[in-house]
């Protein structure tokens, strides 16, 4: 998360009580905002709440009184987006299937460990993040460089630059992006196709390789710069 940010806010809804405090305990220590509720009507309440609505619903679907299917139902008819993991000790694939089917994002079965939660909070909230496709219409700019979407088309001072696919892909997703830093697995998850076998490091390679066809100086880019500990952005300005 980048440091100043507000802090995302994730609604868990438990009736046991052990189980929200964990939970919201890793959320904490990850940098996230955590509202609990015991019941579904509690969670639904809450869910609906727009004066501090959640970016994330972890819901518990054995919960006292209206259980978190009949909850997760509710808030997707009311139009509420944000993304739902649900939980529970039924693990069979029907029960799986019932959940996704009226809206939920994920399913994770108790007992499971807190860490991966998180971890999958962590996938949905960048998932969300990024499920914007930059513009396809309309020309790009920023300092010395002009992206054409359209006919996939560079230039650099007004001269036209030879790119590869995904390096194009890459320079288009950040320029859409001016100032907005991204991590390598956020550029890894918008730019390179969901069966890519490779990791983080193929980032890494594809930004030196910008760099070296779009920088004055690629040792001391003015455009693709590098936000150390955090990830990469696009500076439009030079």
């Amino acid at each position: 998360m980048t440091l100043g940010a507000p802090k995302p806010v994730v609604l868990v809804v438990d009736d046991e009580t052990i189980v929200a405090e964990v939970v919201g305990r890793y959320l904490r220590r990850d940098g996230f905002a955590v509202i609990s509720a015991s019941t579904g009507a509690e969670g639904l309440a809450a869910g609906l709440d727009q004066a501090q609505p959640p970016h994330i619903i972890v819901l518990d679907v054995m919960l006292p009184g209206m259980d978190g299917l009949e909850v997760c139902q509710r808030l997707r008819q009311a139009r509420v987006t944000v993304p739902i993991i649900l939980l529970t000790a039924r693990g069979e694939e029907a029960d799986r299937i019932g959940g996704l089917g009226i809206g939920a994002d994920d399913y994770v079965v108790k007992p499971f460990s807190p860490a991966e939660l998180v971890a999958r909070v962590k996938a949905q909230l960048r998932r969300v993040r990024l499920d914007t496709s930059p513009p396809l219409d309309g020309h790009l700019r920023g300092g010395e460089i002009e992206l054409d979407p359209l006919d996939r088309d560079v230039k650099v001072r007004g001269q036209q630059v030879t790119l590869t696919a995904k390096e194009f892909d890459l320079l288009h997703y950040l320029m859409a992006h001016p100032a907005e830093v991204f991590s390598r697995d956020d550029l890894l998850d918008a730019v390179w196709d969901k069966d890519f076998v490779g990791g983080p490091a193929t980032v890494t390679v594809h930004i030196r390789r910008l760099r070296e066809k779009i920088e004055r100086d690629p040792s001391r880019p003015s455009h693709i710069k590098v936000v150390w500990g955090t990830g990469y952005k696009f500076e439009p300005s030079t």
